[in-house]
């Protein structure tokens, strides 16, 4: 057995030797994994450790070894309980930093990446305002300042030891002289001793004489250190402002996002693991606020040519660079029809997109006299104002329009994202006709329908157009979508209960769908207004997965967009609380199956792995068979698009032994596919 078992390993390595090139070429992140891509950017606290740094930045957490100057970042996906943190402050007495969250979680970070998490404050019911306002650490307490009260943590024992309902706003604490001292938000300070039983409000009062500087902030770490840190790169964006991505040329764009917020307008790009942030202080040059860029496009001719529409007007990049502003006075854009004349600060350019041709398309929101405009390949502009796209009754066009895209019949579509007039709209530009779906909703039992948005559009691969809306998704059929007929469809699929009644229910009637994209299986994301991400099967019945920020590593509920690079099934979340990543099991089919185009990861499948083996490089729906050098079968399926995993175990549910496979594809249609190997080592 012995000598067998090195013959297997010495046969694995030599196969692993062959295909080294390939294997360090198609590396990838393992099928169910997540990655979060926070912002590191915006320095808020520094807190010494030792020889360590942690520091609060754009509301992330990373450590800093002075010692030998590695940078560690932390993030909900790699052991932090959650996002958006608010405060820092370390604890030397229990070796330990404690970091609390908008929502009022806490986490314990040890120097050596140990998080331990307190939900006791975030998880108890109560109608009092949790919000923690900063953070006294006192031997191995911390007390935390919130606007009932201060809640005080045994740091040593990761519990809530004491909680002080003061019926007040709490700005600071402090402890000094055995007793604790509290700063209201209206300046008065009251005392405590700590001899007493401070739960009992009574044992409170208003303090007499207040130790001068007893409030003052301790800032001398940041002092210290501050401008050590700024020559820090911890990497990631520069802004979590994640309310639009798109995958494109092996590249993910991101920008804001239509938001209440008026955010600095960023344009961010990830390619490669890296990040570039396009120019934006270009206040100065364009003369007014630039804010908000709500959606991009990259010409079809120049992967380096980008133009992005945002809250203030149209803009040109190229490499990264600003290049020029389309604005009042050089475009027929208009300003909002909601301020003054010539205000170039709301030119509300609400969606892009260039056709095969080149020529840009782009919807003007809230404009008085245009709404859907041309910027053809030789920089001319072309008006193709509709009255369909207009509000009656208030002068303006459609306020949210947005999700422009294009389907295979070269058909344009975009939706309304707002209550006034909530809208799909189907333009053909061969013929310049518009058809606006944007009144008589009803479905295919004829039930009328109310909206108070529309959102996001995206083609699945049969055809069929679907959309989100505030009471679910819906799709209109591939024919519908062909014709261009008045008054279609507004489907909903219904899902058949499967328990005897012969009954059905319609696809996730009654959730705010804000995102919808459609991956090379054919299954439907749907990234919703505060209940995460749902996966539906290809054909619409199954709900393949639900993650939501209390099950999964998802930053937020709050999904606001959806990209999927197709080449390796990474799909992205552009949330309110910033971008993060799941590895799917799908990918986009190939044409063809050839030999070096499909492989198997990992590959050698080494001993003590227990994740899935992936095979990438199929056709759509290809028959695959996995069989012992020897041609017994040991596991079979179908591919996902262009993916098929695998667990490593047998059609019995066992782990198969230690040996080379052969991978035996095969198209849908029973033609020949081709055939790779797999080494496993175990």
């Amino acid at each position: 057995m012995r000598m067998v078992s090195t013959g297997v390993a010495k046969n694995a390595a030599a196969m692993l030797m062959m295909a080294l090139a390939l294997a360090a070429a198609t590396a990838r992140a393992a099928v169910g994994s997540w990655r979060a891509y926070m912002a590191y950017h915006d320095v808020q606290q520094i807190r010494e450790a030792g020889s360590h740094l942690f520091v609060l930045a754009s509301n992330g957490l990373y450590q800093y070894n002075m010692a030998d100057q590695s940078i560690t970042t932390y993030d909900k996906v790699n052991g932090l309980s959650d996002t958006y943190m608010t405060n820092i402050e370390w604890c030397n007495a229990a070796r330990r930093l404690i970091a609390v969250y908008s929502n009022s979680n806490i986490d314990l970070v040890a120097t050596d990446g140990t998080v331990t998490n307190i939900p006791d404050l975030y998880s108890k019911s109560m109608t009092e305002d949790k919000t923690v306002n900063s953070i006294t650490v006192s031997g191995n307490d911390a007390y935390l300042a919130t606007n009932f009260g201060v809640v005080r943590v045994d740091m040593a024992n990761a519990v809530i030891s004491e909680t002080y309902n003061l019926g007040l706003q709490v700005n600071r604490v402090a402890v000094s002289g055995g007793s604790v001292y509290v700063q209201a938000a209206g300046g008065d300070v009251l005392a405590g001793s700590l001899s007493s039983n401070l739960l009992d409000r009574g044992n409170w009062s208003e303090a007499a004489d207040i130790p001068p500087g007893l409030f003052d902030e301790d800032n001398s770490a940041y002092e210290k250190y501050h401008e050590l840190v700024e020559t820090l790169d911890p990497g990631g964006p520069d802004y979590n402002y994640m309310g639009f991505v798109m995958f494109k040329n092996g590249r993910l764009y991101t920008a804001n996002g239509m938001s209440e917020l008026e955010n600095k307008a960023c344009l961010q790009v990830l390619h490669d693991g890296d990040w570039t942030v396009y120019e934006n202080d270009i206040e100065g040059e364009i003369g007014h606020r630039f804010v908000n860029l709500m959606a991009c496009d990259v010409d079809p001719d120049d992967p380096e040519h980008v133009f992005a529409g945002g809250q203030t007007g149209l803009y040109e990049y190229r490499s990264g660079r600003f290049v020029k502003e389309y604005s009042i006075g050089n475009s027929p854009l208009k300003e909002a029809a909601t301020v003054s004349q010539g205000n170039r600060n709301y030119v509300i350019v609400s969606a892009v997109r260039f056709d095969s041709s080149g020529n840009l398309w782009l919807a003007n929101s809230i404009s008085p006299s245009t709404s859907l405009l041309e910027l053809t390949r030789s920089g001319e502009w072309v008006d193709h104002h509709d009255s369909q796209l207009m509000v009656e009754g208030y002068g303006r066009s459609m306020e949210g329009m947005s999700g422009m895209m294009f389907d295979s019949r070269g058909l344009m579509w975009f939706a309304n994202n707002y209550y006034r007039k909530p809208a799909v709209m189907r333009y053909q530009p061969s013929a310049d006709a518009l058809l606006a779906y944007s009144s008589g909703f009803t479905n295919q039992d004829g039930v009328s329908l109310t909206f108070n948005y529309l959102s996001d559009v995206a083609e699945d691969r049969e055809g069929n157009i679907w959309f989100g809306s505030n009471i679910g998704p819906f799709y209109i059929s591939a024919s519908d979508a062909a014709q261009g007929a008045p008054g279609a469809v507004f489907n909903q699929f219904k899902v058949p209960r499967n328990d005897g009644s012969n009954l059905a229910d319609y696809l996730l009637s009654g959730i705010g769908i804000t995102a919808v994209a459609v991956d090379g299986a054919n299954r439907k994301w749907f990234g919703t207004a505060g209940n995460g991400v749902y996966l539906i099967s290809a054909d619409n019945t199954e709900q393949v997965c639900h993650f939501t920020a209390e099950n999964s590593p998802l930053l937020s509920d709050n999904v606001m967009d959806i990209a999927i690079d197709g080449t390796t099934g990474e799909v992205f979340f552009g949330t309110d609380n910033g971008l993060c990543s799941y590895m799917s099991d799908a990918t986009e089919p190939a044409t063809e199956m050839e030999k070096g185009n499909v492989y198997a990861y990992p590959n050698p499948v080494e001993p003590g792995y227990t994740g899935l083996i992936t095979v990438v490089g199929l056709t759509f729906d290809a028959d695959v068979k996995v069989t012992t050098a020897t041609g017994y079968l040991v596991a079979e399926g179908r591919s996902s698009g262009g993916t098929f995993t695998w667990d490593g175990r047998d059609r019995q549910g066992k782990r198969v032994a230690s040996g080379v496979y052969n991978i035996v594809t095969a198209k849908s249609d029973g033609s020949k596919g081709t055939v790779c190997k797999l080494a496993i080592v175990n």
